[in-house]
């Protein structure tokens, strides 16, 4: 069994060109992620922060996984997408050395909360608010 805590914000995930530089409106909350490969570069962040005209899906609300996560454990991420998948929610899953963080649109987080919390896991929504975007 996992403990998950929603994080307060609405999140936008956004594409820019590969070679862009890294925006400064991307990095004004203590939650963000930023992957860059060949093709592209992905920020993750609130959705409040995302100026018009940059490419983004928005509306995805946040469930962190408490603790750190060892390298050796099998199946943590499973243990939460195949329970959202069998509940036909889609998923945007993050990663970090600690934890992993799983991103679900907000239309959709009753019924990921429900689906998790009947595949075992705990989900703490305390603290957490639904900003409009």
């Amino acid at each position: 069994m996992l403990t998950l805590s929603l994080l307060p914000h609405v999140l936008g995930v956004c594409r820019l060109d590969a070679e862009s530089a890294i925006p400064a409106w991307a990095t004004q909350d203590a939650f963000f992620s930023i992957t860059r490969t060949a093709d592209e570069l992905s920020i993750v962040c609130p959705a409040a922060l995302i100026p018009a005209g940059v490419t983004a899906e928005t509306g995805w609300r946040c469930l962190k996984v408490h603790g750190s996560l060892d390298f050796s454990l099998v199946g943590v991420l499973r243990s939460i997408a195949e329970p959202l998948a069998q509940a036909g929610i889609s998923i945007f899953a993050i990663s970090t050395y600690d934890t992993d963080y799983v991103l679900v649109q907000a239309d959709a987080l009753p019924r990921a909360i429900e689906a998790l919390r009947r595949a075992g896991h705990r989900v703490n929504e305390a603290g957490a608010r639904s900003e409009e975007t």
